[in-house]
């Protein structure tokens, strides 16, 4: 007889399958808790990354949303009104929502109110600035003219993504807030060496430089941390809006339809921007019909 024959091994048999299937379930068993570890450390996970995600977007969100702020100072009109010996006009800072306020121009017609809105990544408008700041400048540092600069950003996504526009005119407003009387030198400074439309325009640090280079002395510091900080971004695109959808005060004129838009006592200027002798005939003209209508005809003395 062979040891081990069938009918011995077959109790060996069902007590080896009885364990294997033993084992079998306690594999699953196990197998079982650990996926449902793994499902929920993959849950949880799924859950971390999305609130990151989701911290992450409102982060972003703030950040390039900002509230809308007060305007800045000494532009209440939505530009900088210089007058006489070079002295920007102060008023108090615009509140959101708040209307502009237009400027007041010369009741009596004798000076020539000009008004420029411009957008420093303009080219037309560098070309009206190269050919005309000096003889206005010296306009007004005598009293014949006072120069309202409005800066708008119409070309704020022309500059290869950094928002150059928006940043230069953001930097004008924090030279109008805080070193009024440095706006116009630091405005006409934004048009040397003009950074070409498309290009990415001046970096903050070199519009920072612009700023010093123009004779600006006066709170540097504010004036640096109010460029980095795009303190007016909000307000300078409330007034790109409010120039670009209307009325212009003080002008027959509905909007502005780009840039640089020109007016002399509420006369929009059409001629050629590269030609100071033809703009400065324009502004003759403008002031003679304004001072025409704004001085009484004298009333002839009856014959004795």
């Amino acid at each position: 007889m062979t040891i081990g024959g069938p009918s011995d091994s077959s109790p060996s048999k069902n007590r080896r399958r009885d364990a294997a299937r033993v084992k079998a379930k306690q594999l699953r068993v196990s197998q079982k808790k650990k996926d449902r570890r793994n499902k929920v450390f993959l849950q949880g996970g799924i859950g971390i990354a999305a609130i990151a995600i989701v911290v992450l977007v409102s982060v972003i969100i703030v950040n390039s949303i900002k509230p809308a702020g007060p305007g800045p100072k000494n532009m209440a009109s939505d530009g900088a009104l210089i007058g006489e010996g070079m002295i920007t006009v102060l008023t108090p800072a615009l509140q959101p929502d708040a209307n502009p306020r237009p400027s007041e121009p010369d009741p009596t017609g004798a000076v020539a109110n000009i008004r420029i809105y411009v957008d420093y990544l303009c080219p037309l408008c560098g070309d009206f600035e190269d050919a005309n700041t000096e003889q206005i400048a010296q306009w007004v540092d005598s009293g014949a003219a006072t120069v309202e600069i409005h800066p708008v950003a119409i070309l704020t996504s022309k500059s290869a993504g950094t928002k150059y526009s928006l940043r230069a005119a953001n930097a004008a407003a924090c030279v109008a807030n805080y070193s009024p009387d440095d706006f116009f030198d630091f405005s006409s400074a934004l048009f040397v060496d003009q950074p070409e439309e498309t290009s990415p325009g001046r970096s903050n640090n070199e519009i920072k430089a612009v700023v010093k280079d123009a004779g600006v002395s006066t709170a540097l510091s504010s004036i640096n941390s109010c460029i980095d900080d795009g303190t007016y971004e909000s307000w300078v695109k409330a007034a790109t809006d409010r120039a670009l959808d209307g009325p212009i005060p003080n002008s027959s004129m509905k909007s502005i339809i780009g840039t640089p838009t020109i007016l002399v006592n509420g006369k929009p200027y059409t001629g050629s921007l590269d030609d100071p002798k033809e703009f400065a005939s324009f502004v003759q003209q403008a002031l003679g019909e304004t001072y025409s209508t704004s001085t009484p005809t004298p009333t002839p003395t009856p014959g004795g």
